[in-house]
């Protein structure tokens, strides 16, 4: 994925409670590039709070934790702010060589596995759960409310249905279920808007590869997300306005 550092755009003064977006290209300003969106961009106008979208291209769980971007995100979160954290496809094993973003492979928060990284030498890493979890208590610590989301779906495609989610999706869920706050199962419900719109239409949301929205692609999930946090229990469902609640699609 295209790794972009984009500037966090953080509220100075903001007398509402705010909604904090975490996660990598596909939810960051100016997605991929190259013409495509992400969906927290699109997100906003279908709350009544105001958004900061502190996603950034080419990130993952580790690398977003290791550069200090959830310290820094999280230094600004005040107590009944949301934030959504979404990672897992930059999250995924690099091959022989560490590149900085791969997690231990595992479902669990103790999990750990030594990978060599271009000078030769061994790093320690963690799993997806370990450093999604710490963030989430540093949160909950500033009085904040996480909600964990899954990773969007890639156009790709298994007969007349978006395929299946990888592991990333099933450790989203663990640590959901490990920390006791809301999962919006996100690809489900992106998936389930795809399967109705058909793969002909969802390929044009597509313009430089299977993982990148245009913004018309990146209103689709964003709407999907508005879809699951309604169906679901996060209070944030009450912070959706009138647009969000006119979304298409039904619950899973």
């Amino acid at each position: 994925m295209m790794r972009s550092f984009l500037p966090f755009l953080f509220l100075s003064m903001v007398s509402a409670q705010t909604v904090y977006l975490a996660g990598d290209s596909t939810m960051a300003l100016g997605g991929g590039g190259s013409g495509t969106q992400g969906w927290g961009v699109l997100f906003p106008q279908f709350l009544t709070i105001p958004v900061v979208n502190a996603a950034v291209g080419g990130e993952s769980a580790r690398s977003y934790s290791d550069q200090g971007l959830f310290t820094k995100l999280i230094s600004s979160v005040k107590k009944g702010d949301f934030v959504i954290i979404e990672f897992g496809h930059n999250d995924g094993t690099s091959g022989a060589v560490d590149n900085g973003q791969q997690d231990a492979v595992g479902d669990g928060f103790g999990i750990t596995q030594n990978v060599t990284a271009a000078n030769g030498s061994s790093i320690l890493i963690h799993s997806f759960a370990f450093y999604i979890e710490n963030a989430v208590n540093a949160i909950k610590a500033k009085g904040g409310v996480p909600i964990i989301s899954s990773q969007t779906p890639d156009n790709i495609w298994s007969g007349s249905t978006i395929a299946p989610c990888g592991r990333f999706c099933t450790y989203a869920q663990t640590v959901g279920v490990d920390t006791s706050i809301v999962l919006v199962d996100h690809f489900s419900y992106v998936a389930q808007a795809y399967d109705n719109l058909g793969q002909t239409t969802t390929t044009t949301f597509y313009p430089i590869d299977h993982l990148h929205t245009n913004a018309a692609g990146a209103l689709v999930v964003a709407e999907a997300f508005v879809r699951g946090l309604l169906c679901g229990t996060s209070t944030l469902k009450n912070f959706v306005n009138a647009a969000g609640k006119a979304v298409p699609n039904g619950c899973l």
